[in-house]
């Protein structure tokens, strides 16, 4: 808990400045966040991070799916990050970064898990954003030197209204680790 107090101070700081963690712009960013409605699905507390009891709607999950993997230079292939059946959201080589360092594996820079959650890294005023508005949780390794300060799990959106969120989310992440400024809507 005292780590999230940390983040939170850090996160104010960086809207203060402009500037993420590392003292880097911390990158383009969708409006203001919607709260949430309902309660926060249950996640393990541990690795692998995943939510418990919850299932995609097929049509959303499809649809959501469909726009992540048009970003341009994103391959849909295999996750190496996550447990098998994930589906990695992978840079193409050739695609020039601002953050590789918050990349896990490979150009990986953000999973779907089977049941339709995924996670991605954030900056770090972002990520705390969409805690507070019920639309992610932290990754439980946030502390440890090798994980991103934002990373976040995304959870499975049930609406189509909901995707929208999650969409904004992916492209946040996106934008954050490519430099880029694309708008969720010029994804179909």
């Amino acid at each position: 808990m005292a780590y999230l107090a940390g983040l939170t101070a850090l996160a104010l700081l960086a809207g203060a400045c402009g500037t993420a963690e590392s003292g880097q712009p911390s990158g383009s960013q969708g409006a203001k966040l919607p709260v949430r409605d309902g309660p926060r699905p249950f996640t393990t507390s541990g690795v692998p991070h995943i939510q418990v009891e919850v299932e995609p709607v097929p049509e959303v999950d499809e649809t959501l799916r469909a726009r992540a993997f048009a970003l341009p230079g994103v391959e849909n292939r295999p996750t190496v990050v996550s447990l098998p059946g994930g589906r990695g959201l992978w840079l193409d080589e050739d695609l020039p970064l601002a953050h590789p360092d918050l990349i896990l594996a490979g150009r990986e820079f953000s999973h779907f898990h089977t049941d339709g959650s995924l996670h991605a890294p954030l900056p770090v005023d972002r990520a705390l954003e969409a805690v507070e508005a019920g639309w992610a949780v932290f990754h439980p390794w946030v502390d440890r030197e090798e994980i991103p300060d934002g990373l976040v799990m995304l959870y499975t959106p049930q609406s189509n209204e909901e995707a929208e969120v999650t969409l904004q989310l992916v492209v946040d992440s996106y934008n954050f680790i490519t430099g880029r400024e694309i708008d969720p809507g010029a994804l179909g």
